[in-house]
């Protein structure tokens, strides 16, 4: 296994990421794109946020793996938008494409929270997504239940520090417009006939269970559904999430 530091271009952004790639040469290899939610707490460059190591696992399984920071997160430029996000997952997936050693029938999305709601609308309007599974996907994005006004929510993002540019936004309206816009209820019947999986904890503490039921519902086949015992929200620190997610990619890209 080799693995590489990555700059991705999206609408002028540069964003970080790392490619893991198998080490057998002449032949070409399902890939995933590891798709990080909103961050809820400020950016420490020594913490382990799990995706390094997830991608790693892909890898040492077959997979092309890569993972990067949606424009706000991390080290990358810019600040959240959710839209912006969608445009760099495209980028993200335009990445892959351009690899010679990703076998381009066999992309796939793996996304957590709010990366899992772009992964969906994603894989709705790009059919060159093969199969997406989505860990602790919200069916909608409603922060208001959470005490949040808008404003408090922008000063929430501002102290997390993925708003980072005093102006931003420069309507609030048109800023939390683009969380309506992708959805994932809306979108959800349009990933088949392609694999989907949803994966969620009976414990998640941001977002309900109720969510994964509707989204289940909505979804065309084929799909899958896992429900976890004791599961909270962060399912890529939860080896049952992790096992079930890479089996399933393993078996569908076969």
């Amino acid at each position: 296994m080799k693995n590489a530091a990555v700059i991705l271009s999206s609408d002028e952004l540069m964003l970080s990421g790392e490619v893991y790639m198998p080490d057998e040469c002449g032949k070409s290899f399902p890939a995933v794109c590891l798709c990080h939610g909103i961050p809820a707490v400020p950016y420490d460059p020594n913490e382990k946020n799990g995706y390094a190591d997830l991608a790693a696992r892909f890898c040492q399984s077959g997979f092309v793996a890569l993972t990067f920071n949606f424009r706000g997160a991390g080290p990358s430029q810019g600040n959240i938008d959710m839209l912006g996000w969608t445009h760099d997952l495209s980028s993200a997936v335009d990445f892959l494409d351009m690899l010679p050693e990703v076998d381009k029938r066999k992309m796939c999305l793996l996304g957590s929270s709010g990366g899992a709601a772009v992964s969906i609308y994603t894989a709705a309007l790009n059919t060159r997504i093969a199969a997406v599974a989505a860990f602790a996907c919200p069916a909608e994005f409603n922060f208001w239940g959470n005490g949040f006004s808008p404003q408090k929510l922008v000063d929430r993002f501002r102290e997390i520090g993925i708003i980072k540019d005093p102006g931003f936004p420069a309507s609030i309206d048109e800023w939390l417009q683009g969380f309506e816009a992708i959805k994932p209820l809306n979108y959800i019947d349009r990933i088949a006939p392609r694999p989907l999986l949803l994966i969620h904890g009976d414990k998640d503490e941001v977002v309900p269970l109720d969510h994964v039921k509707r989204l289940y519902e909505k979804a065309g086949q084929p799909k899958d559904m896992v429900v976890l015992e004791g599961g909270v929200h962060r399912l890529r620190h939860d080896e049952r999430a992790v096992n079930k997610a890479l089996n399933w990619f393993i078996e569908k890209m076969k």
